[in-house]
């Protein structure tokens, strides 16, 4: 059975309205893709939907070899979707150790993340573990919401723009936790993120949005190698 997440021709939005317009994308197990274009293209909207969180208009989410288009969030995230909200959304009045424990399933059975691996991955946090949510900074809390999707083991994350908002020093750390994330063996990435030129450094294809519509699928490297192509596609004029 795969691990891999298709989306094929997708509408969806919220009550009536529709904010993706056949969006298909293809995610295979342990892949890494980063999700561009300016704000209000639908790139949350299309991660929302994902998870279950939006109105489906039509189309089909396939994910581990089965199809969710109906099923409902928390049963995509039991069968290996994890999220990682814009909002982070950790719990102010717990600690970092009991935010991460929380999110830890019940029972038995062998598990490829942990606390100690949350803690290798973010080392800050093992420093803050006993620290409260209302007490961390928001890159601390950006590091937990990701360590707190993780300990569910999922086979694919999805991210909503985790370096917003952020300081450049703490932009590093979190990215570079990020980065091992790509590396990993165990997890694919959906990456979505304003600052496109650090998603593609680290995810090797990229999708592209317009208007609720895909105008770029394919790798990241001729995007990286061509500011203006990316500025163009991001409908940016001189950044990306």
């Amino acid at each position: 059975m795969s691990d891999g997440l298709t989306l094929d021709n997708v509408r969806a939005g919220f009550g009536e309205t529709v904010v993706l317009d056949g969006v298909s994308l293809d995610l295979p197990a342990k892949a890494t893709l980063a999700l561009l274009g300016r704000n209000g293209v639908g790139k949350s909207t299309l991660l929302g939907t994902v998870m279950g969180h939006t109105t489906l208009h039509g189309g089909t989410i396939n994910f581990a070899g089965r199809d969710i288009s109906r099923t409902a969030p928390y049963r995509r995230n039991r069968l290996g979707l994890g999220w990682v909200p814009q909002e982070r959304e950790v719990f102010r009045s717990l600690t970092v150790a009991e935010n991460l424990d929380v999110a830890s399933p019940r029972g038995g059975g062998k598990r490829r993340w942990t606390v100690e691996r949350v803690y290798e991955l973010f080392p800050r946090l093992a420093e803050r573990r006993h620290h409260f949510g209302i007490q961390l900074s928001g890159g601390e809390q950006q590091m937990l919401s990701i360590g707190r999707a993780l300990m569910s083991d999922p086979s694919i994350v999805l991210m909503d723009e985790p370096l917003e908002g952020l300081a450049p020093v703490i932009v590093d750390a979190v990215l570079a936790g990020i980065e091992k994330l790509c590396r990993d063996d165990d997890v694919a990435i959906l990456l979505v993120e304003q600052h496109a030129k650090l998603a593609l450094g680290v995810c090797a294809k990229a999708m592209v949005l317009d208007r609720g519509r895909v105008v770029y699928d394919g790798a990241s490297a001729p995007l990286l190698a061509d500011p203006a192509k990316l500025s163009q596609l991001m409908g940016i004029e001189g950044r990306a």
